[in-house]
């Protein structure tokens, strides 16, 4: 038995070092270290042998087919970095060709509108807040001043999961939050950037999912001169200093009075064209007093506190801003056109 083994080792190393490839290595470690071999026949056969001789032949054959193995792997690293050097002198590499340019990415330009917004509105006072966009029916609605009966929910169709719980149609439902846990101690100075969900049709002008940035100020003696302040610097140094807002009259059931903000048209400098329909004006977003009814629900004293709050849809100010005529331009992640947002 012992004899038979230092043959088999003598004719595997042969074997091992004639192989010139993987493929004749393998077939090598398959004929003697497989579970058909003859190492592993030898290792069947033990049971035959006396007492004294098993122990002997276990251990030769253990190192018989130790000694094969390592000599394998040695011979098919040594076969790797032969093929490796072999590669490597067939593809040689012209190091001094110019090198392949790697495509840049950049902002998403509603990202670049919302962080521009916030910097704006942090230098006025404010505060950032978010909240969750899957939205419980009171915070969207009730505590708004939308109960369930109300004729207002019908401009905001939404998507329910059940019949109180929904994705937010507004981010207004952090302004409730953020109001209720305050406790009633003002002042509330913040703004809200989020994504909202609206049943609508997607066309050049309308999307089911686009971007809000609403604001709130809640102190004593707030005045809606104050708001014109806030809005007015705020266009200014989003859309520049030769910008001018109007306020028209309007509803809204969380702000009592509201009003419909309009700015100044930047193609026709206000004097009418196709862009602003003649008019010289365009709107941009709605705002407004904050409701005595809102203020009690979240537990402000209306005779103590007032406020005013704004909410703007980030896609129309990009849109504006930049003359973009569709706002599935924003969705499509073609590169042709964000490309064009390297520099905002």
């Amino acid at each position: 038995m012992k004899e038979t083994l230092e043959a088999l080792l003598k004719e595997a190393l042969e074997k091992i070092q004639a192989a010139e490839d993987g493929r004749a290595l393998q077939e090598v470690r398959v004929s003697y270290l497989g579970k058909k071999g003859p190492i592993t026949e030898v290792l069947r056969g033990m049971g035959k042998l006396s007492a004294e001789e098993r122990p002997v032949v276990g251990q030769l054959a253990n190192e018989v087919r130790d000694e094969i193995k390592a000599k394998l792997d040695k011979k098919e690293q040594e076969l790797e970095e032969i093929r490796i050097s072999k590669q490597l002198a067939e593809q040689k590499l012209d190091v001094t060709m110019p090198g392949r340019p790697v495509p840049q990415g950049s902002r998403h330009p509603l990202q670049a509108v919302v962080e521009e917004l916030e910097d704006i509105f942090i230098g006025l006072g404010f505060s950032v807040e978010e909240g969750p966009e899957v939205e419980t029916d009171y915070y969207n609605f009730e505590a708004l001043n939308l109960p369930k009966d109300h004729p207002a929910r019908d401009m905001q169709d939404s998507f329910y999961f059940t019949e109180e719980l929904l994705l937010r149609t507004q981010t207004s439902p952090v302004q409730a939050r953020t109001m209720e846990a305050h406790q009633g101690v003002g002042p509330v100075k913040i703004i809200c950037p989020g994504r909202v969900f609206r049943r609508d049709n997607d066309d050049a002008t309308h999307s089911h999912q686009f971007m809000q940035v609403e604001g709130l100020y809640i102190d004593h003696n707030v005045r809606m001169s104050d708001l014109r302040g806030i809005l007015d610097t705020f266009v200014k140094r989003f859309f520049g200093e030769d910008r001018e807002i109007r306020l028209r009259p309007s509803f809204f059931p969380f702000t009592e009075p509201s009003v419909e903000v309009d700015v100044s048209c930047g193609i026709c400098g206000g004097k009418g064209c196709r862009v602003c329909k003649q008019s010289g004006w365009i709107e941009v977003l709605g705002a407004g007093m904050v409701h005595p009814k809102v203020l009690e629900m979240s537990g402000f004293d209306p005779n103590e506190y007032s406020g005013f709050a704004f909410g703007m849809g980030v896609e129309r100010l990009a849109m504006l801003k930049y003359a973009i005529d569709d706002i599935r331009h924003f969705y499509t992640n073609d590169t042709r056109f964000l490309s064009q947002f390297k520099r905002v």
